[in-house]
């Protein structure tokens, strides 16, 4: 004789499995959402189902899946967070019963045209973020158990892994095309010196809002920069782009790179509130002999020349881009000798978790030795182990020609 209690517990654990299936793993993102949106729908008699995923830069809610509400998808459905029922599932991030629906307890024309008469949303959560919201809904009163609730929960939980993962691969892909679109396709071929660069995207934090850049300018100088967007992803690196643009446009208009980035200050403080940036902008002169540097909040160059050992330069670091308050900038002029190299590069470069900078400084005084600026680019990136970079890497190297001197 089957008990009930028997019979509960065998129906439970196959409602599990039904969601948990680990054949589901082999689908795309898209397929999955279907497979699972089609399971939950059955086991729970659900009349309608949908995903909403968060659309984190407009903070809305935007319809992605769903059986019984493709209307929804096909009208590209947002709801803010915060309104209607699955706005308030977001901003709570708790499951949310509703037994009967009333005109005011959903937003969504679609869902009252289909008479919805209850429903259950939860939350599609990825650790602490959250990645969407998942509903089901009946067109009869219906009372959800706590059973309906964790089975609905599991399916959320599932989805939201599988998201996460599709949206940073995503995220990450775009970022790295817009970063290297940006980044100079070739450095210029510039009379009295040569040119190098590397960029390696990180693989531990992700893609950031590390940049260089090389520039002739109308009056004979040559521009460089190298700067680091705090953050990572895809929206770091719009902000990099960003800025890229205007510190370009503000060079032709200054002369001094302390003029320069505190024109780009203001920008990033009113038109990209809440981000920072360091930034090393200098200026090599006509005859390629001194070199202009301003450097906000950025590691300070290296320069290294014959008979020399390299050398950190001793420069006035003021604070970096966006901090919100009026800075007064400087710029210093240095000598930039016959076949010198000077070396600018982004924290990536130097910085380890577990160790203090200083000895990442020191590893790369050690391996700048004067040579041309690819040599430099060269011995620098092998020497320093940075295959699997856990930040982004930016390294410009600029050696003056030995037949100026």
């Amino acid at each position: 004789m089957i008990e009930a209690g028997d019979t509960g517990n065998a129906e439970r654990l196959r409602r599990i499995e039904a969601v948990t299936d680990a054949a589901l793993s082999r689908l795309d993102v898209e397929q999955l959402l279907e497979e699972l949106l089609s399971r939950v729908q059955e086991l729970l008699e659900a009349d309608t189902a949908a995903i909403m995923l968060v659309d984190p830069h407009a903070r809305e809610l935007v319809a992605t899946a769903a059986r019984g509400l493709e209307d929804e998808i096909r009208q590209g459905f947002r709801l803010p967070i915060g309104q209607g029922f699955a706005g308030r599932v977001a901003r709570d991030r708790q499951p949310v019963v509703i037994e009967r629906v009333e005109r005011a307890d959903v937003v969504s024309p679609v869902l009252r045209d289909k008479g919805v008469r209850s429903l259950l949303g939860v939350p599609m959560l990825a650790g602490k973020d959250l990645v969407g919201v998942l509903h089901v809904g009946t067109r009869t009163v219906r009372h959800f158990t706590q059973d309906d609730i964790h089975l609905l929960q599991l399916v959320a939980d599932r989805a939201a892994l599988a998201c996460q993962a599709r949206l940073g691969n995503i995220d990450r892909a775009a970022a790295l095309a817009l970063q290297r679109s940006l980044l100079p396709a070739r450095l210029p071929n510039v009379p009295g010196v040569d040119t190098a660069a590397r960029y390696v995207p990180g693989h531990q934090a992700g893609i950031g809002g590390d940049w260089y850049d090389v520039f002739t300018l109308p009056s004979g100088w040559l521009g460089m920069v190298v700067g680091d967007v705090s953050g990572h992803g895809l929206a770091a690196a719009v902000v990099m782009g960003r800025l890229r643009s205007a510190l370009r446009a503000y060079t032709l208009e200054c002369d001094d790179p302390a003029d320069a980035l505190t024109r780009l200050d203001r920008k990033v403080h009113h038109f990209e509130t809440g981000n920072l940036a360091t930034v090393l902008y200098a200026m090599i002169s006509p005859e390629r002999d001194r070199i202009h540097i301003s450097l906000a909040g950025h590691l300070p160059p290296m320069v290294v020349s014959p008979g020399h050992p390299a050398n950190l330069l001793t420069l006035p670091v003021d604070p970096p881009l966006g901090i919100g308050r009026p800075q007064h900038r400087r710029t210093t002029v240095v000598d930039f000798p016959p076949d010198a190299v000077l070396v600018c590069y982004t924290d990536g470069l130097v910085e380890r978790r577990d160790e203090p900078i200083d000895v990442g400084l020191d590893r790369l005084r050690a391996a700048v030795v004067p040579g041309s600026a690819e040599d430099v680019c060269v011995a620098v990136m092998s020497t320093l182990g940075v295959d699997q970079p856990a930040d982004d890497i930016a390294l410009l190297t600029i050696r003056r020609h030995p037949s100026l001197g």
